[in-house]
C-alpha cells in the first residue's frame, strides 16, 4: 500500500500551489517557492527569475524537485501583491530497497 506524499529516492516530485481571489484563479504580483531538503539545505525560487518555478495557468504554479536525499522535505509557496497567501507542506523520501 502506498503512503500519501511518500516517494523513493531520486524521484522527481512535483509540488504546486493555486492562488485565488474571491474564488477566481488570480496571479499574485510575486510568487516565491522555498524548499528544504532533509539535511537542511534551503532553496528559494522566484517566478520570473528562476525557470524552475513554472506558471501552468492563471494562479497555478509548480516546481519539480529531484529528491536525491531520503528523509522529510518541506516546501512553501508564497504570493504577494494582488493575492497575499502562503501554504506549506512536506513529503517523505524513502531510500530504495533495490539500489
Amino acid at each position: 500500500m502506498a503512503i500519501p506524499n511518500t516517494y523513493t529516492k531520486h524521484s522527481l516530485v512535483r509540488v504546486s500551489a493555486e492562488f485565488t481571489l474571491a474564488s477566481t484563479d488570480t496571479d499574485p504580483v510575486t510568487v516565491t517557492c522555498y524548499y528544504k531538503d532533509p539535511a537542511g539545505n534551503k532553496t528559494t525560487l522566484v517566478y520570473g527569475t528562476d525557470g524552475a518555478l513554472v506558471k501552468d495557468s492563471t494562479g497555478k504554479y509548480h516546481v519539480d524537485i529531484t529528491a536525491a536525499t531520503s528523509g522529510y522535505w518541506a516546501y512553501r509557496f508564497e504570493g504577494s501583491g494582488t493575492v497575499t497567501a502562503a501554504n506549506e507542506a512536506e513529503f517523505l523520501v524513502l531510500a530504495s530497497q533495490l539500489v
